[in-house]
């Protein structure tokens, strides 16, 4: 090492040198203006401190808003877990959940049907009675109305689907056979339009899900990881009778459409749809339409006149009833998956522009019905 430096030692001698001069001249500068440099210090240091102040305080603020809106599955189930509702009828127990103030409770269609005992049992408070008052069969959807809420239960929010993506976090609240309050977790896998998994007429869109789902869940919640509302438990698809996996909910987007924000003309009216060779079977003169099952007595399709169906027969799997009128068009505009919306609108002008008109086939004859309201859908006296 040392015959190295030695070696080197005119250059490194220089480098020094150099070092030396430059110091010497920079030492000579702030010994000229020492105050200045202790000013320029003093001033990044009070702005340095401003800085990391506002860091913090930011972080904090972070933080507290993390802690605010992070909140555990205990905890939102702690939160939510009062709307929820055992719902009941004759030989049948379901789910529901309560959406407002009003005492309205969202629930599967097919736990309520055309029954008229319901009753809705919140988390220890004893059974309430309720009606039925809006429904979608064919998107499986009811609304019902609790007679009152019972002190210490709160409504949930129904959200906005649009904002869940696959592979979201899930939970579901229900009474998975007769077992009331249970919670399942999972994850959105999926969407599906009811269509691609109903046999019959199928409405709006589905969430499928891996979270647990039994007979009994049916019409339950199913929540986001912020506890709101984001689909209505419909069903499963099985081999085994049991959970595998395979869940669907109805969206609350479209349970938000169908019981809230649509004309509910045809609440209480049961419908599946003829195509094809079932079409060609009851001489439909269409390639599509729709056969009605059932009609709900005092319901505007019951005043205006439908007939649902007499004779069960069992097609493509699914019992389906015979004998009702068959609805090929309404307004003018024949019942066709493309014409749904178009349908929809007209429906939804009904209430203010006072007309409807709906052509059936009944009997092997072509019948036109009609109303007029001011205002309202038809009444029953």
């Amino acid at each position: 090492m040392g015959r190295a430096i030695r070696r080197d030692g005119s250059s490194t001698v220089r480098l020094e040198t150099a070092a030396r001069a430059e110091g010497s001249a920079a030492g000579q500068r702030i010994r000229r203006r020492p105050a200045n440099e202790k000013e320029d210090q003093m001033r990044q240091i009070r702005e340095w401190g401003k800085f990391s102040m506002g860091a913090l305080v930011l972080l904090a603020l972070v933080g507290s808003a993390t802690t605010a809106f992070a909140e555990s599955l205990q905890e939102l189930y702690k939160r939510i877990c009062s709307a929820v509702a055992v719902v009941r009828v004759p030989g049948e127990v379901g789910s529901g959940v309560l959406i407002d103030g009003e005492g309205h409770v969202i629930t599967a269609y097919h736990v309520v049907r055309a029954t008229g005992e319901v009753t809705v049992e919140f988390h220890g408070k004893g059974r309430i009675p309720a009606r039925v008052v809006r429904t979608d069969p064919a998107a499986d959807l009811a609304l019902l109305r609790a007679e009152r809420i019972p002190f210490g239960v709160t409504p949930v929010r129904l959200g906005d689907s649009e904002k869940t993506e696959v592979a979201d976090p899930v939970f579901v609240i229900g009474a998975p056979l007769g077992l009331s309050y249970s919670v399942t977790t999972g994850i959105v896998s999926s969407r599906r339009n009811s269509r691609t998994l109903y046999g019959s007429m199928g409405r709006g869109e589905l969430f499928q899900t891996d979270a647990a789902i039994n007979p009994g869940n049916s019409g339950g919640p199913m929540f986001n990881m912020r506890g709101e509302v984001v689909g209505i438990v419909s069903h499963i698809l099985t081999k085994g009778g049991g959970s595998e996996g395979l869940g669907f909910a109805v969206t609350s987007n479209s349970a938000r459409r169908l019981l809230l924000e649509d004309d509910g003309f045809w609440s209480g009216t049961e419908a599946v749809p003829v195509r094809d060779e079932l079409a060609r079977l009851l001489n439909a003169p269409q390639a599509e339409a729709l056969l009605v099952q059932k009609v709900a007595p005092n319901s505007p399709a019951a005043v205006l006149g439908l007939k649902g169906g007499v004779r069960e027969i069992v097609w493509d799997d699914e019992r389906i009833l015979i004998g009702g009128d068959i609805l090929l068009s309404v307004n003018g505009i024949e019942f066709r998956d493309e014409n749904e919306d178009a349908i929809r609108r007209s429906m939804a002008r009904y209430p203010r522009e006072g007309s409807l008109a709906v052509r059936v086939l009944r009997g092997g004859k072509i019948v036109d019905l009609s109303a007029r309201n001011k205002g309202r859908p038809p009444q029953a006296p």
